[in-house]
């Protein structure tokens, strides 16, 4: 076991490495430059994800669909995952986790508009999309839509279910002395509840839960910030300072460079706000939505939420609690950010653990419906298959998060980032390729004003 764990970190940090990051941030800044900056369009994106089109087709309201792909999004890695990046990457790295955010609302742009363009509607009428369709409809390699619903299927029990429930049942251990076996089989009662009734249920349990926990780590995050208010300014500039200079260490700061500010940095925004790894178009497919891309902008604010907000409001409060507390180690990601919210009497360990908690379980309901989409796609036509499939895999994932909740889970961590990487690439694919499209729906409704219009094309049925 340590001998294939050893392999696949390697493989992981190939995937992870250099490459991969220029491929995505790339792709980042070549759609932003080719949609002329939709970035600029963020409040009137946000103004319609809680906006209803009642009348249009889809399962899940706009607002449904977002707070689902949220709800996968948000999660441990915007808490834990920006202390590693600072912890590794040095202060600068939150500068650039920023920046990754800001050029990824254009990817998120496009997935979002391809997943509405190319979605397809079952006999019972209920949407399916995302980055398999557009690849098989769109660009006719229905082969590369497989491998991509494969990754996809292995990474959610992965990342999206293992290792979010570890999180859950690790924390409530140490924390309150409960029994991980009791912990795991009252999170796979909750999740059981949640899954059964499908994207309908997974979607309305997070249009609740994903307001609740951003507003109640925000509150956190704004009271650290206010407890370190003489530091903050100090804080932006050694942000900014570091990101772009090498110097030695000091100042309770591991001395970086340039390259590892920018690597981690990059790499924790890239892999928090899943901007190019295709999974939140698969949820923006269900999405009540008169043309794609009033459903493409909305799906843009996800991005914009969970990197440009929170992970920068997660830098700010580790950077500035390093400086006002130069005696805590700033080498250890988990330690840091328990250290910061420590800072606050009595409730800072409290927001900490609800934070955690409701994020890791968001993101395992999030990712649930992303894999059952791919297992339902890897199905084919054949309805009583795919039936049986969905079934199976419901209870496969329940017992993942019991199995999750009981033991450690190094080797799935390195392996669901193994296959994440490797759903980016043909997700990326299918954006650029049909970047062309994406400019033409765009002009349509977009750039000549014409949003409310509704699209006279019908998904076909299989």
């Amino acid at each position: 076991m340590e001998f294939i764990s050893e392999i696949v970190t390697k493989i992981s940090s190939v995937l992870w490495g250099w490459p991969m990051i220029i491929l995505l941030l790339g792709t980042h800044i070549f759609l932003t430059i080719r949609l002329r900056f939709p970035q600029l369009k963020i409040f009137k994106a946000i103004k319609l994800s809680v906006t209803k089109d009642k009348d249009s087709k889809g399962d899940v309201s706009q607002f449904g669909a977002l707070a689902t792909a949220l709800a996968a999004t948000i999660g441990t890695g915007n808490i834990v995952g920006v202390a590693t990046a600072v912890a590794l990457g040095g202060p600068g790295a939150v500068l650039w986790c920023w920046l990754t955010g800001v050029f990824g609302i254009a990817t998120k742009y496009s997935e979002g508009l391809l997943a509405v363009k190319y979605r397809v509607q079952t006999k019972k009428g209920t949407m399916l999309g995302g980055p398999m369709y557009a690849l098989e409809r769109g660009l006719k390699m229905k082969w590369l839509a497989v491998l991509f619903c494969i990754f996809t299927a292995i990474a959610a029990f992965g990342i999206g279910n293992t290792v979010q429930a570890n999180s859950i049942s690790m924390l409530i251990n140490e924390t309150y002395g409960i029994s991980v076996y009791w912990i795991g089989a009252i999170l796979s009662l909750f999740v059981a509840l949640v899954i059964i009734f499908g994207v309908k249920g997974i979607a309305k349990v997070c249009s609740t839960l994903v307001p609740f926990m951003a507003v109640f780590y925000i509150l956190g995050c704004l009271i650290i910030l206010g407890l370190n208010w003489s530091f903050l300014g100090d804080a932006i500039s050694e942000i900014f300072n570091s990101a772009f200079s090498v110097r030695a260490a000091g100042g309770g700061f591991i001395g970086t460079s340039v390259m590892m500010a920018a690597r981690f940095g990059i790499a924790r925004g890239l892999f928090s706000n899943e901007s190019g790894l295709g999974s939140a178009p698969i949820v923006a497919a269900a999405a009540q939505t008169r043309n794609p891309v009033r459903q493409a902008l909305v799906s843009s604010t996800g991005t914009f939420w969970d990197t440009v907000v929170v992970c920068a409001l997660t830098g700010l409060v580790l950077v500035s609690t390093i400086i006002a507390y130069p005696e805590i180690d700033s080498t250890q990601g988990a330690a840091l950010t328990k250290a910061a919210f420590d800072k606050i009497p009595i409730f800072g360990p409290i927001i900490l653990a609800v934070g955690i908690v409701t994020f890791a379980f968001s993101t395992i309901l999030g990712w649930s419906y992303y894999g059952e989409r791919a297992i339902e796609y890897l199905a084919g036509k054949n309805c009583h298959l795919r039936k049986c499939m969905i079934i199976t895999y419901r209870i496969l994932w329940i017992m993942a998060v019991y199995i999750g909740s009981i033991m450690g889970l190094s080797l799935v961590w390195n392996i669901a980032d193994v296959m994440n990487a490797l759903m980016a690439i043909p997700n990326l694919i299918a954006v650029i390729l049909l970047s062309g499209v994406t400019v033409k729906e765009t002009k349509k409704y977009l750039w000549s004003n014409r949003l409310d219009d509704s699209s006279n094309e019908e998904p076909p049925i299989i």
